[in-house]
């Protein structure tokens, strides 16, 4: 009996030390509010050499080496570097770049191409310096001219990303002025639910009108970055509405339904080209394993019979 009532009282005082223990943590003060969320927006200091490491490879290797090169292009400021900041403009700016930027693309893409070309060329030729030199003019030019073909993609793409949105867009623009909305307060509607180069572009047409220009310049300008056909329709519907002073609505109406017709075409276009899209998959992988199966047995005893 002493042992089992001492078992028991050790028990009890094992039991009341957990409950003290769980108060004091439990009652322990919490930490403030806002100090905890200073505490959390505090930037650790960090050296020169961790700060760059965390850049991705494009802005620490890629991007300063451009801007070095890109000092041959500024010092030829004028028609040609306006030129490629049309094209740049088109696609939207990619990575950054601007004009002089891109020469220095352009410059740094000759450059990596010329010496993997005369490489490849000291590889095949088994070290003869001048068909070496050959592949390396081969490669320079392929530099050259694979940034303008990647641009070029650029544009178009985004080209047809903007053709893609407008319906969508058109929509909501005519059920917004139907609800009442001024034409620049249900383009910022659009601006506020939507996403994509149209409403980007859309976007810098407001800034520019809340600055002051015109709307009818602005709209120029995005159907010049926008570079397609159906953009170019709308923004001159919309102008000469503004000019003539017919309503927006039923303009918009118009154009709304203008553009389902022409996406329902585009559908049908894009379904009557893809039995001839499948055909040379079909020729190429597709009727040769074919041929194989069917005729591979037939070759095998034509041979055999030949052999015996």
């Amino acid at each position: 009996m002493p042992e089992t009532n001492l078992i028991i009282i050790i028990a009890i005082l094992a039991a009341l030390a957990v409950l003290l223990i769980t108060y004091g943590v439990a009652a322990r003060p919490s930490e403030d509010a806002v100090q905890a969320r200073l505490s959390q927006l505090v930037v650790q200091p960090r050296s020169l050499e961790e700060m760059e490491m965390q850049q991705p490879f494009y802005e620490r290797v890629m991007r300063p080496m451009i801007q070095r090169l890109s000092k041959v292009g500024r010092r030829r400021e004028g028609g040609m570097i306006g030129a490629i900041d049309a094209k740049l403009e088109k696609a939207g700016f990619p990575g950054g770049l601007r004009g002089a930027d891109w020469v220095g693309v352009k410059l740094l893409a000759l450059i990596a191409f010329a010496i993997f070309g005369f490489v490849i060329g000291l590889l095949l030729t088994r070290g003869q310096f001048v068909p070496s030199l050959l592949f390396a003019l081969f490669g320079a030019a392929l530099g050259y001219l694979a940034p303008e073909f990647w641009l070029g993609r650029k544009i178009r793409e985004r080209s047809m990303s903007m053709t893609l949105q407008l319906p969508d867009v058109l929509d909501l623009l005519t059920i917004s002025v139907e609800a009442g909305l001024g034409f620049d307060a249900a383009l910022a509607k659009c601006v506020e639910k939507m996403e994509g180069p149209l409403v980007d572009e859309f976007a810098q047409a407001l800034a520019e009108v809340r600055m002051g220009r015109l709307r009818r310049d602005a709209l120029r300008d995005v159907a010049t970055r926008a570079d397609s056909q159906p953009v170019n329709n709308f923004v001159g519907a919309i102008i000469q509405a503004e000019q003539l002073g017919v309503p927006i609505a039923k303009v918009l109406q118009i154009q709304s339904n203008q553009l389902r017709i022409e996406r329902r075409q585009r559908a049908e276009e894009a379904a009557a080209k893809a039995p001839v899209k499948m055909l040379f998959p079909m020729v190429g992988c597709i009727f040769p394993t074919i041929f194989i199966v069917i005729l591979g047995p037939a070759v095998v005893q034509v041979m055999g019979g030949v052999g015996i």
